[in-house]
């Protein structure tokens, strides 16, 4: 009884961390539009920005899972958050565009939480909890939503040097009651007789880099989303900071609180069912929401006839908001696959899996600010979208397949 105890304690304490660690990795997707405006940046350049904590983020997670394995997750996690504090206050002084990229390198060191998090808390479950109970700190997710209610309240009230204060205080006590009410055990560490290049030794499994084009889509995309809604509600619909980061978190909400529901689907019905239907719908959600604002004519038997398609508002955010569900479900089960093939190295598996995620969301905002330049088409993000989901599915067809014909082969020489 008293282990479980701690292992619900520790699940809820790493449950906060990497919430709070997320809203501040997702910082620069409200406060970079006041920075972009007094800067005079274009659109690449505001990608650049906001996508600049997702790279240290992503680059540092396949060492931050090998040290959890390695040294366990409690004093890892703890150093990590300790390390950000001071960056995260000191961007309320920046002046100079590349003040803000630099000191944006190291407040994404937040995002790796989720590498140290996640081998940590499922060590602590059995392994048929563990989908649910990685599902459930990956709903940690939602720190994106939560910084779209935060930032813009700060940012009316004072100004936007006040959010990386308000963040920093936030980052310090979120680090100190995560080592309150977590816990160590030692027997969760992988033996020091195992060695570092035996730890990546997956990298050699064909499966491992299938894991990473999932992830690249389902967490990269969410990433990339939820950075450059905000400023994409504004620019096309043309709503205020306020309203649009409000309804930019009808499609971050849900992308992070519903991935434990995402993870229980995962034990129940099987990764790879769950993860097949979870691309079949961001490929249809993508393909509508890629179409942009239209004007054509066309002639009939009484004369020209004028039309307009686009998507309202309401319409916009809907299917958002099922891209949002879709890919909360999505992160959980691809992280189903990883337990269930790698129970005993999932601290490195992890981090390689979550650093291809989180490069596809580095890659993203820089790559939908460029379309937008050349193009001058702002739905040219999820045609581009679009076209990674049809990768995916192609290869889970394929793959799948094939592994299926092996297995009956297998069965029948048996």
């Amino acid at each position: 009884m008293a282990s479980q105890s701690k292992a619900y304690s520790v699940l809820a304490s790493s449950t906060l961390a990497f919430t709070v660690c997320f809203t501040i990795w997702m910082m620069f997707g409200v406060i970079g539009i006041p920075i972009k405006a007094a800067l005079h940046l274009n659109e690449t350049q505001f990608g650049l920005l906001t996508a600049m904590p997702v790279l240290t983020g992503s680059l540092i997670r396949v060492p931050l899972g090998i040290w959890t394995d390695r040294f366990g997750g409690r004093i890892v996690l703890f150093l990590l958050m300790l390390s950000t504090v001071i960056p995260i206050y000191m961007i309320s002084y920046a002046t100079e565009y590349w003040h803000f990229l630099v000191l944006g390198l190291f407040v994404g060191l937040a995002g790796g939480s989720f590498s140290v998090g996640t081998p940590y808390v499922a060590r602590w479950f059995k392994k048929d909890r563990q989908g649910l109970a990685m599902g459930i700190f990956g709903a940690g997710n939602s720190g994106a939503a939560v910084n779209k209610f935060i930032a813009p309240v700060l940012i009316a009230a004072a100004g936007w040097t006040l959010v990386p204060k308000v963040y920093a205080v936030m980052m310090l006590a979120a680090a100190l009651i995560f080592w309150l009410f977590s816990s160590t055990d030692p027997a969760h560490n992988v033996k020091s007789s195992i060695s570092f290049m035996a730890q990546l030794k997956m990298l050699k499994d064909p499966k491992v880099w299938r894991y990473c084009q999932y992830y690249s889509v389902v967490f990269g995309g969410y990433v990339g989303l939820s950075l450059w809604m905000v400023k994409y509600y504004v620019t096309e619909y043309g709503f205020d900071i306020k309203s649009a980061a409000l309804l930019a978190a009808c499609f971050s909400l849900p992308g992070g609180v519903l991935r434990a529901f995402g993870g229980w689907l995962a034990d129940k019905y099987g990764a790879y069912k769950v993860t097949w239907w979870v691309m079949w719908v961001c490929w249809v959600a993508f393909f509508l929401l890629s179409y942009p604002q239209t004007d054509f004519a066309i002639k009939t038997v009484t004369g020209m006839q004028n039309f307009h398609i686009s998507l309202t508002p309401v319409v916009f955010t809907s299917l958002l908001f099922v891209v949002g569900i879709a890919m909360a479900v999505g992160k959980a089960s691809v992280f189903k696959f990883i337990s269930d093939d790698y129970s005993h190295n999932i601290g490195a598996v992890s981090g390689v899996v979550g650093l291809a995620g989180g490069l596809g969301g580095f890659v993203l905002p820089i790559m939908f600010g460029a379309m937008v330049d050349i193009t001058g088409v702002r739905s040219s993000c999820f045609m581009l979208l679009y076209g990674t989901v049809c990768v995916s599915l192609v290869w889970m067809h394929f793959q799948f397949k094939n592994e299926a014909m092996l297995q009956a082969k297998s069965l029948a020489a048996a």
